[in-house]
């Protein structure tokens, strides 16, 4: 508990932090990448800058996630980064388009060690780091001298948690999975709407067109430190509102924050809902920025 606070306390007092942790990446490229990348995944591919990045969501035919992705481009070369535990659905799903034109994929997991950072912006990073924002791959063999001039704090899991759901960041297998409908994530940016056909595509376009997700991920927050009795969420009539998936206690806020999925009806920011005997408020995420 006391390193959790003292690890909690320095990142938010603005100290320099680090978060290691398994990601996939993967290189994409080749004279018709942007084709068959267009086809795959619900972001515009084309209007990626040199430079530049860009979230996206390789969904199946039905319009369900398979992975969330951040593309970021250098030059001719495209990088595909995303949880360790969907990397591999994104490499086969990539991969499998090796043979029917000229699009390569490269597995570069192995070669990148990723950490998250926090308060090291006026750093100066070697032109071998892949950057994601505060988010970046370091070839393996200039980690230790990337964490040396680091001068930071390693943080554990649990504050990694903490500040994840605070900063309104999402984790496949927990907060959604392959029956979750693209739309129903809530991720600003995830999608394309003008953009040509892509697999799941009329699922996803109709959704947004000629309706609205039956729910949306959201931000939930009880009054103070509290156990909550139920992960199912009713509004003040008793009737199913929608389901909680990830829980913490949030020091900086003072109060017990959650994400949960909450049907339309009663996804307004404010609503009342009701988790056991507990009532919460409904908060547009994120918490924290």
């Amino acid at each position: 508990m006391a390193d959790f606070e003292s690890e909690y306390t320095h990142i938010r007092d603005g100290g320099r932090s680090f978060y290691a942790q398994k990601r996939g990446l993967i290189e994409v490229w080749g004279s018709e990448a942007i084709q068959f990348l267009n086809g795959l995944i619900t972001n515009d591919i084309e209007a990626l800058q040199d430079g530049a990045e860009m979230k996206a969501a390789f969904p199946n035919a039905k319009g369900r996630l398979l992975a969330v992705v951040r593309v970021l481009r250098k030059a001719d070369r495209y990088f595909f980064e995303t949880e360790e535990a969907t990397y591999e659905t994104v490499y086969e799903n990539l991969f499998r388009f090796t043979m029917a034109g000229d699009f390569k994929v490269e597995d570069r997991s192995s070669d990148f060690t990723f950490v998250s950072l926090w308060n090291t912006d006026e750093l100066e990073h070697e032109q071998d780091v892949l950057s994601f924002g505060r988010d970046v791959f370091v070839p393996n063999e200039q980690f230790e001298a990337f964490r040396a001039n680091l001068l930071a704090l390693p943080i554990s899991e649990s504050v990694y948690e903490t500040i994840r759901i605070e900063e309104g960041i999402p984790l496949y297998g927990k907060d959604m999975d392959e029956t979750t409908v693209v739309p129903e994530t809530n991720i600003e940016g995830l999608v394309h709407y003008q953009k040509g056909c892509y697999i799941g595509q009329e699922v996803i376009a109709r959704i947004h067109f000629l309706g609205k997700p039956a729910k949306l991920l959201k931000g939930l927050e009880f009054k103070g430190e509290v156990e909550i009795g139920s992960d199912e969420l009713l509004n003040d009539e008793g009737k199913g509102a929608g389901k909680i998936t990830s829980v913490v206690y949030s020091p900086k806020l003072e109060k017990t924050i959650a994400f949960g999925y909450v049907r339309n009806a009663f996804s307004k920011e404010g609503t009342e809902l009701i988790a056991g005997e507990l009532s919460c408020k409904v908060k547009d995420l994120p918490f924290l920025d």
